[in-house]
């Protein structure tokens, strides 16, 4: 060791020839000297020694902690700290952990040190384990609070801990923990009202949530209003969102930019193109164009609504463009079907040297895939090459989507291999492609694949699974991961894992079983299952079940042309002619299908086929 370290390592452990280190100080003295002098931005020797320290000293040094931006610059006032005995004292040590709290672990192996810590020190340190999202401490925690006897707590390890739970998806976690604070008297706190509305927001659970918010119509303020709105925005609930929004107008409350960023995006999901217009007109009177944020949602409106020209417009007006605008107009442009202008916006991009990111290009892949343009999908492809743009988890989950929906499933499989950092989102999008081609066993082998490499399926996954076990006929397979989802994984069922079930017991020949379970199921049955299984009755020339299915459908849903096709093919293939009274109605209700329509891409020119009578007329586009 060098011997200007050891004298302050000396300096460090003595004040007033007493002992003052402990395993902390030791770290911290370490820390110090491992950091290059030329990074010293802060000298904490500019305070005043312990002798003379004062209240004013208090406040310079809670200065010089804010103003610390690295754990290595923390380190130099926490060793003053140490030397001046500084951390003993409850105040400076809890604005010392404060500071520390963005690093985790410099914090934890603070707080650890500490014998008897206060309320605002455990506070601390929740919302550190929130910040990383580390549920588990975080509850560890919280209940080390409960049980301390001598703390009385507040509403702040409430709304911490139900954070963490909100990134960690842990619903019946923060249901118990909702408990606890109904018990506790807590539930009259706005704040941790709001906390609870978001985490209830956040997994979906909207009943709930509308049910909570309904029950303090005196309590509510801005926050309560925007969260849930936003709230239906995520599971694309435009339309209460524009009930929620007049409630406000109603209500007298003066709404906040993030209130019309919500109502920005409900509009266009709605395609209220005049909507838009009027907000958009508010918003010139009121003064809220003058926020980036607001100019972003107001192009992604008239993009949505089919009026990207307007949008373009607001986007030559403004002075500085960001990439976030760029992104809009882009994106605009590729939902219009427009992607050779999205395209030539790319090239703009280039010449004034601004540098897109994976959100620029996702939207065009998106509509790429969608439209089967693959030659424009690897034009973009080689632009992110070209540029060497990180070739991230959302930008490899869109490419993988594109190729796939484009019919190139090697060059998806290609894109998957190549990626280092993989997602849960990238797994399911591959495990979807393989489900897409028909390669069910390969979707099934790359799900357990993605198992054995520690990631953990979501609901979307399962549902790719279960799509391609019922579209490859590979029954005990589906049926496994089916019973893994539910038990090992406690996913509860949707409609769509159950629609995916039935739809595989009916093309394996298991029409009653699969009968009998759209009849027990414990969700809402949709119209979509029980065509379902009217397809597998029609496979199978099963008119009894088929005839029943239909009157179910007639009586509970609206009149399609595709159940009566469904049930007339079933009397076909069990060798039957239907009754005359049902074709006497089938007559009168004047039921045509629509016609089907189908599009791909050849020598760079789009082909449309449309069936039209017995026969297929083509049109051409560029």
């Amino acid at each position: 060791m060098r011997r200007g370290a050891r004298d302050l390592l000396c300096q460090c452990f003595i004040y007033d020839g007493q002992y003052v280190a402990n395993e902390l100080s030791l770290v911290t003295t370490l820390a110090i000297i491992s950091c290059p002098r030329q990074t010293f931005k802060i000298s904490p020797t500019q305070l005043l020694s312990r002798r003379n320290y004062s209240f004013l000293d208090d406040q310079k040094l809670i200065s010089l902690l804010q103003s610390c931006k690295r754990t290595c610059e923390i380190t130099q006032v926490h060793g003053f700290m140490v030397k001046t005995s500084l951390d003993l004292a409850p105040f400076t040590l809890s604005k010392l952990l404060a500071s520390s709290i963005l690093d985790t672990r410099y914090a934890v192996s603070i707080f650890n040190e500490i014998q008897h810590p206060n309320l605002f020190m455990f506070n601390t340190m929740l919302r550190g384990y929130s910040t990383s999202g580390d549920l588990q401490q975080a509850l560890i925690l919280f209940n080390r609070i409960r049980a301390n006897t001598g703390i009385l707590l507040d509403q702040f390890p409430f709304i911490s801990t139900l954070k963490s739970c909100s990134q960690g998806n842990a619903m019946r976690t923060g249901c118990g923990l909702h408990s606890i604070i109904l018990r506790s008297g807590y539930d009259l706190s706005v704040n941790v009202k709001n906390t609870l509305l978001h985490f209830y927001c956040i997994n979906g659970r909207m009943e709930d949530a509308h049910r909570l918010f309904d029950e303090f119509p005196q309590q509510r303020d801005l926050v309560s209003w925007n969260t849930l709105m936003g709230g239906y925005l995520c599971i694309s609930n435009a339309s209460i969102v524009i009930d929620l929004f007049k409630q406000i107008c109603r209500s007298g409350i003066k709404f906040s930019i993030t209130s019309s960023l919500c109502i920005f995006s409900a509009t266009g999901d709605l395609k209220f193109s005049l909507g838009g217009e009027s907000l958009h007109g508010y918003c010139i009177k009121i003064g809220f164009i003058a926020s980036i944020n607001i100019i972003a949602a107001i192009i992604s409106m008239y993009g949505k609504t089919g009026h990207i020209y307007s949008g373009h417009k607001i986007f030559n007006e403004v002075p500085e463009k960001d990439v976030v605008l760029w992104n809009c107009l882009i994106n605009g442009y590729a939902k219009s079907g427009l992607l050779e202008e999205g395209l030539a916006l790319l090239q703009q991009m280039k010449l004034e040297k601004m540098m897109p990111n994976s959100s620029t290009l996702v939207g065009m892949l998106s509509a790429c895939a969608a439209t089967g343009s693959l030659n424009i999908g690897q034009c973009i492809y080689g632009y992110i090459k070209e540029k060497n743009l990180v070739l991230d988890e959302v930008l490899g989950t869109a490419l993988i989507d594109m190729y796939s929906k484009c019919g190139c499933l090697n060059k998806a499989a290609d894109i998957f291999d190549i990626m280092r950092r993989k997602d849960v989102k990238l797994w399911t999008a591959m495990i979807s492609c393989y489900g897409f081609h028909g390669q069910a066993k390969k979707a099934v082998m790359l799900f357990y694949r993605m198992e054995d490499e520690g990631f953990m399926p979501n609901e979307v996954t399962f549902l790719a699974v279960l799509s391609a076990c019922s579209h490859g006929g590979l029954v005990l397979e589906g049926i496994d991961c089916f019973v893994k989802m539910v038990q090992e994984y406690g996913f509860p069922p949707k409609i769509e894992h159950y629609g995916c079930m039935i739809d595989l017991l009916g093309r394996k020949g298991l029409i009653e079983e699969a009968y009998n379970l759209i009849r027990s199921l414990p969700v809402e049955r949709d119209a979509t299952v029980w065509r379902a299984m009217l397809a597998a009755c029609r496979v199978y020339g099963n008119v009894r079940l088929g005839k029943l299915v239909k009157r179910e459908l007639v009586e509970s849903y609206d009149e399609h042309p595709t159940d009566s096709a469904l049930l007339s093919s079933t009397y076909a293939i069990a060798g039957r002619l239907m009754d005359h009274k049902e074709m006497v109605e089938l007559k009168d209700r004047h039921i045509f299908k629509e016609a089907g329509l189908s599009s791909i891409e050849m020598d760079s020119l789009g082909q449309m086929f449309v069936y039209v009578s017995q026969s297929f007329q083509k049109y051409s586009f560029n």
